[in-house]
């Protein structure tokens, strides 16, 4: 049996929800590129989000981060995918929701230097060989 101690005093990782943004009109996903490298995966290119807490109502937190961050009103349409990151620098916990872009025009905050929508296949181009597999195959099915 695993020591309850223990559990507790270890590291406590970085908790995130991040929004796959889709316009279902255009059929284009947004991505966000950041002006710092993320701490824990070095990646650039992002889909936008933020850090969650255990006891938030994470559909509504994310819809509420995107339309701070970026000035957009999207609609969770639930998880679609979770990935956890170790390194030196840390650990990383993302759970990815599917969101359906409503309404409005993208702004940059201080987090970010580009917003940009791109097709499935442009995806790949910005986030290259770290982006899951089986994320990436969820992406490219997005229709």
């Amino acid at each position: 049996m695993t020591n309850a101690v223990g559990l507790v005093s270890k590291e406590v990782p970085l908790n995130l929800a991040l929004a796959v943004i889709f316009d279902t009109e255009r059929k284009k996903i947004l991505i966000t590129k950041r002006k710092v490298p993320a701490h824990i995966t070095e990646r650039v290119w992002c889909f936008p989000g933020g850090k969650i807490d255990y006891d938030d109502e994470l559909e509504k937190l994310l819809e509420e981060k995107i339309r701070e961050k970026l000035g957009l009103r999207v609609a969770s349409l639930g998880s679609i995918f979770a990935e956890t990151h170790s390194r030196d620098s840390g650990r990383l916990f993302s759970v990815y929701y599917l969101c359906e872009y409503i309404e409005g025009n993208e702004k940059l905050n201080e987090e970010f230097v580009e917003v940009k929508w791109v097709s499935h296949e442009e995806i790949e181009e910005h986030f290259g060989s770290d982006l899951h597999p089986a994320l990436k195959e969820y992406l490219l099915e997005l229709k």
